[in-house]
């Protein structure tokens, strides 16, 4: 068993140098010693902790790619800055509500990256995540009108959306309906 999840490490070598990396950012520093340290904890990880392979979910569309980052990014600015206005202004805190929000994906992976896309902009924070339905739950700020929660079902489903069209294989936009 652990030898073939050494053999499967050769299909995960720019994770590895990804956690690498990351692992001498955390010590400060890149030396032989983070490096070689980082090496030991990254294949501990790896072989422990196996990931389910995603690869045949994933195909990368550079340039809807760089419109979601795009977009995610602005989508970050205008709710943060919409977080900002309403922690500053005197008066009463807006209405929030917790929705659920089922996918257009079933894939695992789609349902969590999403999950972090919408707790990553400020004012939602995804409380549970139904893996059997695909729904997530999230706690969504300034939603206490029927609209507004319409509105915030519609940005993650969107989120979705845009995620999909940037790394979903045809296969997984086919299932999801978005072709």
């Amino acid at each position: 068993m652990i030898s073939r999840r050494l053999g499967d490490l050769r299909h995960s070598w720019m994770w590895m140098l990804i956690s690498v990396a990351l692992w001498c950012l955390l010590w400060g520093g890149i030396d032989l010693k983070n490096v070689l340290g980082g090496l030991v904890v990254a294949l501990g990880v790896f072989v422990l902790f196996p990931m389910p392979p995603t690869g045949r979910e994933l195909t990368l569309r550079p340039v809807r790619f760089t419109l979601f980052v795009l977009r995610f990014l602005a989508d970050c600015v205008v709710s943060a800055i919409q977080v900002g206005y309403f922690a500053l202004r005197p008066g009463p805190q807006p209405p929030s509500s917790v929705i659920a929000v089922t996918m257009a994906s079933r894939s695992d992976f789609f349902l969590t990256f999403t999950g972090v896309l919408c707790t990553l902009i400020p004012g939602s924070v995804v409380v549970e995540a139904q893996r059997a339905t695909g729904t997530l739950f999230l706690h969504t700020f300034n939603a206490g009108t029927p609209e507004a929660v319409e509105r915030a079902r519609a940005d993650v489903l969107a989120q979705e959306a845009r995620l999909l069209w940037a790394v979903g294989r045809r296969e997984v936009l086919e299932e999801a309906g978005l072709r």
